[in-house]
């Protein structure tokens, strides 16, 4: 990267950390289970919903339990289940007209990352109905407040249900775009460990490292704060503890639960500190492939943080001594490769591979151009690069 774009980058990042504490960052209040749920709509005047979620999620019964809630509270709900992976703008566009059409005036969230991209993308709609999505994408253009959101996460990766952040896929160029600003942010996020149970292994490995490489992202980068770093360390730590066991058996109440609380928490760290080049490459794989996002974090999150150095030796060190796999008399150099070594090992315990075979020789320039330009100059990242110097990570995944 060219110094003026350099000096370019780390100005428009300092200016947002010393920005951080006078910004209405706020974490959502949490409700321990869907049986809070009518309460809170009734608080706040809400009696019709619109249930945002996918057909996978319906067709499992998963938001029975939800459904009988409402009913038995005098609450009426329409639902939207078309959701796909990297919700489009068609997504986004029949939601709204249910929303309308129905005379709704709250919004649940009820799935993974895209369910609840979809339902903030449904609210930021409603809120500026004249605008579309593609003019709010950026930072801090929707200004207005939403209807009531509330999110029910049904895996334990993507944080979604704590942060500005909305990812949306144009449906005709396929290019991913992410729309941030404050009032996105769900007022409420319910962590039900029983809606996760149902959740293959593979899913559940993926969307957990999803959620891993949310907190080691914040943590590496240079916006960080002591409450981010803190949300951090205490997600890698859960993660580290409890990933396998969710892995493994499924059913472990416990372990879903923790694997819950590091997700909402590595998203409380990211909201505020921001992702890096992990997220920037995976997202542009999701809109021109459709991988799955918690699979393309995982493939590539080893593969970044090599390429970052030592640049954040000192902070990967940190991060192996809180999980364990380093003391603290462990050399920073050491600790960080047995970090990033560990990582590596878990993606071979989830039978997650290196490569992403989608990938076309051809597309990899539009592609870096893409993760280019949403990460930079936004993301605070502890090495910069232009789309040439993030074009080695297509060609790795190729192999």
């Amino acid at each position: 990267m060219n110094l003026f774009k350099k000096l370019y980058c780390r100005t428009f990042q300092t200016a947002f950390k010393i920005a951080i504490p006078f910004l209405p960052y706020r974490k959502p209040k949490i409700i321990k289970g869907m049986k809070g749920i009518p309460d809170i709509l009734k608080k706040h005047h809400n009696n019709s919903v619109l249930i945002i979620t996918d057909a996978g999620i319906r067709k499992f019964g998963i938001t029975a339990r939800l459904e009988r809630i409402l009913s038995s509270n005098g609450i009426t709900y329409t639902i939207y289940d078309k959701t796909v992976a990297n919700p489009t703008t068609v997504n986004v566009d029949e939601a709204v007209a249910l929303y309308l059409s129905q005379g709704c005036n709250a919004i649940i969230g009820f799935g993974g990352g895209s369910s609840m991209d979809c339902a903030k993308g449904v609210g930021a709609r409603i809120a500026k109905p004249k605008q579309s999505l593609a003019q709010m994408k950026g930072i801090l253009k929707i200004h207005k407040k939403l209807p009531l959101l509330i999110a029910i996460p049904t895996t334990a990766g993507t944080g979604s249900e704590t942060t500005l952040a909305a990812v949306i896929t144009d449906a005709e160029t396929r290019h991913k775009y992410a729309i941030n600003d404050f009032p996105l942010i769900p007022r409420y996020a319910v962590l039900d460990p029983k809606v996760t149970i149902s959740l293959p292994p593979f899913i559940t490995a993926t969307t957990g490292m999803d959620a891993l490489t949310h907190a080691v992202e914040a943590y590496i980068g240079n916006s960080t704060t002591h409450g981010t770093r803190k949300d951090a360390l205490l997600a890698v730590r859960l993660i580290f503890e409890n990933l396998d066991t969710a892995y493994e058996n499924g059913s472990d109440m416990e372990a879903r639960r923790n694997m819950l609380k590091a997700s909402f928490y590595a998203g409380c760290a990211f909201t505020k500190s921001y992702v890096g080049y992990v997220h920037a490459v995976a997202h542009s794989l999701g809109g021109q492939y459709n991988v799955p996002h918690g699979l393309a974090n995982a493939v590539l999150l080893p593969f970044v943080l090599e390429s970052y150095g030592k640049s954040i030796h000192k902070k990967l060190y940190r991060l192996a001594v809180e999980v364990g796999i380093a003391d603290k008399n462990t050399p920073y150099e050491k600790a960080a490769q047995q970090f990033i070594d560990a990582i590596s090992e878990m993606k071979k315990r989830f039978h997650i591979g290196n490569t992403i075979p989608e990938i076309q020789e051809e597309d990899i320039k539009k592609l870096s151009h893409y993760a280019d330009k949403e990460a930079n100059p936004l993301y605070p990242v502890p090495v910069l690069m232009n789309a040439k110097e993030l074009e080695q990570f297509y060609y790795l995944l190729m192999k």
